[in-house]
């Protein structure tokens, strides 16, 4: 791949993050205005310090009004950007690459969304019409991510009872997590015999394999480098960016046999190059996955070189992945604890990386590895369907050269 990366020329010096929820009460300019404020407050600067601005919605705003409106800005550029399930992401990417390349010495990135009363279940972009040919347009979200399990099952020779039994614990695991995480929406741990008779919704998935629906916001303050102590005595510095959006020929292409999405692949393979990561079960400390549905996150484990190929299955099993196995995943309880407010859960993400590097998690659910002299976390998110993705993969770490 052709990107060179920007391997600890930029560090995150501020983040906040709302609740996710059900805020039927709450408007979109509230949220963003309590993401950035404490963004803002945790770099111990004012909005008005901030260069530049990229915020990251599917539906919940148009153009850059949409946050200088909220938060009162003028005269400062305020670019808004889409890209699926990792438009938050994509924000803090933008807002990155502008700080090291020189244009602007801060900017934020802000990612929101508002779903539960906005007349939408989810992604809230219609489809471009077509010809009915291309893509999976026709297929709803739990439908086509669906496909993955018995795909799994069949190349890898799992039993499908069995494989039951991993995707309701990938389930149980981030429940887990999130009843231990006050910023949630869902905070109760879910026996696994429940998840696993739950009603169906598509194909092998219950409703507990299926993440929710919420609203929330999320923040990041960017600078150089050189300039990250002069806002806190902790800053994150910023290891790999990296984004591709695929070919979309999956749904076409009988050579594609849904375990595996090769937009992942190939995002982990450019971010841990830039990163130095030769082996990522051992160097990296935690990661936060787009758990969107149970077997999105088991295949995610093998594309991001958790797992071995066809091993997944058994490393969900005997507790790999656990907060206290050997590389927890998703510590803050995932998509299935949050919700999916698309533009805010990339930075959702980066969120618990932050307070996970910096010590500041609460006991309950903070990272022995981080302890042990593992250093970085990554973040990942994909949008699209198996097949036809965009993928972003990050590496953060909490000291420059690690």
């Amino acid at each position: 791949m052709g990107s060179n990366g920007i391997r600890d020329r930029v560090a995150i010096v501020g983040m906040g993050c709302t609740a996710f929820g059900e805020h039927w009460g709450r408007s979109v300019d509230g949220m963003l205005v309590e993401s950035t404020t404490a963004a803002a407050e945790s770099a111990g600067v004012a909005l008005a310090d901030v260069d530049a601005f990229w915020l990251g919605t599917q539906g919940s705003g148009v153009s850059g009004l949409t946050l200088s409106r909220a938060l009162r800005i003028a005269d400062k550029p305020v670019t808004r950007v889409e890209n699926f399930c990792a438009t938050g992401s994509e924000a803090l990417r933008q807002a990155c690459y502008a700080v090291a390349s020189g244009a602007y010495d801060m900017a934020m990135a802000v990612g929101v969304e508002k779903l539960k009363d906005s007349g939408f279940s989810g992604l809230s972009g219609a489809p471009v019409p077509d010809d009915g040919t291309v893509g999976m347009n026709d297929m709803t979200a739990p439908a086509s991510f669906s496909l993955l399990a018995p795909a799994y099952a069949r190349r890898y020779g799992v039993d499908t009872a069995e494989l039951k039994d991993v995707l309701a614990r990938v389930a149980w695991k981030n429940h887990v997590n999130g009843a231990r995480n006050e910023r949630a929406q869902f905070r109760k741990e879910v026996p696994i015999e429940r998840i696993k008779a739950a009603p169906a919704v598509a194909g092998m998935l219950g409703v507990f394999d299926c993440s929710g629906v919420s609203d929330g916001s999320a923040a990041a303050i960017v600078v150089r480098a050189e300039d990250a102590h002069r806002h806190t005595d902790k800053p994150i510095f910023v290891k790999a960016l990296s984004f591709v959006a695929g070919a979309a020929a999956g749904a076409s292409d009988p050579g594609y046999d849904f375990t595996t999405f090769p937009e992942v692949v190939a995002s982990a393979r450019d971010a841990y190059r830039q990163a130095g990561v030769t082996d990522p079960r051992a160097q990296i400390a935690m990661a936060e996955v787009h758990d969107c549905f149970t077997p999105t996150e088991l295949v995610l484990m093998e594309d991001l070189g958790f797992s071995d190929r066809g091993q997944a299955w058994k490393d969900v099993r005997s507790g790999v992945f656990d907060l206290d196995g050997d590389l927890p995943v998703n510590p803050d309880g995932g998509l299935k604890a949050f919700g999916h407010p698309i533009g805010a859960s990339g930075l959702r993400m980066m969120f618990e990386a932050w307070l996970q590097l910096r010590g500041e998690a609460p006991p309950e659910r903070r990272i022995a590895s981080l302890a042990e002299g593992r250093r970085l976390a990554l973040t990942q998110n994909l949008g699209g369907a198996p097949g036809e993705c965009v993928s972003f993969v990050s590496l953060v770490g909490a000291e420059p050269g690690a």
